[in-house]
Parts: C-alpha cells; sequence; structure tokens
C-alpha cells in the first residue's frame, strides 16, 4: 500500500507508524515521509486519512480511535472480529460525516463488472447457483494468521473474499445454511472451511477457503443457460489481462479483459470519496458501510453453524 500511495496523484503519505520505532523510520526513509507512533499519527492535524493493516483483531479498535480523532478510514477486511463490533464501528463513522472503507481490493476489478453486465444481459439465463474458493497453501510458522488472539484462521482471512463475492454478485439478504471447519487441536483455530448459502431469489451458493490447499482464487455462476467462470478472482496482479470464461450447451466464448490494478483503484476510489467532503457528499458510502456489517453477519453464522473436524496442524 505505500508504494502505492506514494505513486498515487490524489494522496500524499504524511506519516507511518507502528508498534516498532525503529521500523516505522525505515519505511518513513524509504518512502519520504515522517515515522510517528500510533496514537502520535491520530493526533496530527495534517492528516485526513489513515489506513489501518493492523491484524484483524485491532481493526475495529483502530478504525474507532481513527474515527473518534476525525480520521478518514481505509481498513483492511475484514472491518472487525464479530458483527456486533462492525456495527459500532459504523455507526460512529455515519455520526461524524465520515469516509469509511473496508479495504477488499478485488471489488474494484472490473472483471466483476463485466460478469455482473453478462448476468443483467440475461446471458446466464436464470441464476441457480454461485461456486466461489479462496485457497492457498500452508503460511510460515510464525505468520500472524496462526494467531487466534490477533483474529487469525482461514475465515477471517481467505473465507470473506468468496463470501464477500456472493453478496457482490447475489445481491444482500443471504442466509447461511450450513457450514463446516476443520481446526487445529492444539488451539481450535480454523486451517480451512466451507460454507453454504442461500440468496432470497433461491440461488444456492457455496464458497471454500483455508491455508492448507495449492492455490485457488476463482468464482463461477450457473445459470439455466449459461455458466461463466473467473480464474484469479480476488488477488490479479496489476499486469493481468483476466480472462472470462462463458459456456453454453453447444457453445464456449473466452473474453480477454484489459489489465487493471485494483490495489490503485481501490486507493483512488477512497481519496475520491474523502475529497468530495466526506460520506455525505457520496452518497455510495452508507453502501459501503451496510456491506461491511453484513458481511460480518454472514461471517458469525459461519462461525455458529459451522461443523468442526478436529485436525493436526
Amino acid at each position: 500500500m505505500l508504494p502505492a500511495m506514494a505513486d498515487c496523484p490524489q494522496t500524499s503519505l504524511v506519516a507511518v507508524a507502528g508498534r516498532s520505532p525503529e521500523r516505522a523510520r525505515r519505511f518513513a526513509d524509504r518512502f519520504g515521509c515522517d515515522a510517528a507512533t500510533m496514537e502520535g499519527l491520530l493526533e496530527r492535524a495534517d492528516i485526513d486519512a489513515v489506513y489501518i493493516s493492523l491484524p484483524p483483531s485491532l481493526h475495529g479498535e483502530w478504525a474507532a480511535r481513527a474515527l473518534h480523532a476525525g480520521k478518514h478510514v481505509l481498513v483492511e477486511k475484514p472491518i472487525a472480529t464479530t458483527a456486533a463490533e462492525a456495527r459500532t464501528v459504523v455507526e460512529l463513522a455515519a455520526d461524524r460525516d465520515l469516509v469509511l472503507r473496508e479495504n477488499f481490493m478485488f471489488l474494484h476489478h472490473p472483471q466483476h463488472e463485466a460478469v455482473a453486465a453478462m448476468i443483467a444481459q440475461g446471458r446466464l439465463g436464470e441464476l441457480r447457483a454461485f461456486r466461489g474458493a479462496f485457497c492457498f497453501p500452508p503460511l510460515p510458522e510464525q505468520d500472524i494468521r496462526y494467531v487466534p488472539e490477533l483474529g487469525g484462521g482461514a475465515l477471517l482471512d481467505a473465507g470473506v473474499y468468496p463470501l464477500r463475492a456472493a453478496a457482490m454478485l447475489l445481491g444482500p439478504g443471504l442466509r447461511v445454511a450450513g457450514a463446516t471447519a476443520r481446526v487445529r487441536r492444539s488451539d481450535g483455530l480454523d486451517l480451512s472451511g466451507q460454507a453454504l448459502l442461500v440468496s432470497p431469489s433461491g440461488v444456492l451458493a457455496s464458497v471454500e477457503f483455508g491455508f492448507e490447499h495449492t492455490y485457488g482464487s476463482s468464482y463461477s455462476l450457473w445459470g439455466a443457460g449459461a455458466r461463466v467462470t473467473v480464474d484469479r478472482a480476488f488477488t490479479p496482479p496489476a499486469g493481468y489481462r483476466p480472462e472470462v470464461v462463458l459456456e453454453e450447451q453447444d457453445h464456449v466464448e473466452k473474453f480477454t479483459l484489459p489489465a487493471a490494478d485494483q490495489l490503485d483503484r481501490s486507493l483512488t476510489g477512497f481519496a475520491q470519496a474523502v475529497a468530495a467532503g466526506g460520506a455525505a457528499a457520496s452518497p455510495g458510502e452508507t453502501r459501503w458501510r451496510q456491506d461491511a456489517v453484513a458481511m460480518m453477519e454472514l461471517v458469525d453464522a459461519v462461525r455458529t453453524q459451522a461443523v468442526r473436524v478436529t485436525v493436526d496442524g
């Protein structure tokens, strides 16, 4: 994010902060900005907005601190670790008319707009099913995603991606019908899982996630007339040209789309909302906040309903 901020014409990188003053200073020297303590950064009058890249268990707390300090907030996903915490932060942003966005960068990639256009044009026929997956190999043993106290686990790190994609394409009102999780014997941390959902219109959805797999990042939508598939759905590199595949009974079309930098688009969209004068001046901000809470409601439901399988890990 720091290189993106330094390169974005709509942002000026003012200061970085972290738990280690030495590391903060190294980053500050590299990117030509000030180093600060986390508390000190929020007290600065020359800062309009902050980006929060802390572990998930600290997202809600520090987003709230930044909002109390009058700063607009771009916070890494997920916005919090529970729906209740998400609601608290969202209500605070609304009360203070501050922009609050959850940094799901993939939402800003135009390949998903191409899929939505196919749905709107009736290319798939009536939708029947959605399937999404985001999985990758085991992480280094010391990775924070293996620390329960920091909001670790596969659901909060990987599962939120296909859940968010399902909500993006199927609309609000998704309900969790069932879930399973493979959890670590030593502490119950979830290493992988799956969930079944249903939309208000009756579209069935399944999502898979985890960090004990070979890499996979995709989703597909199946309709009465055709199926569309998107590979590298969540983390396409900036120079990657996506290929969207449409399969009909006796016909296959492949659409190669222009490359797009979803990180830059996410940052630019946030900066534009801030520059417009805050949340009230950007009507779309209400939807961002509603979607963030709805996402955590799905996460809570997956947690509650998951049948847990204990594994060594």
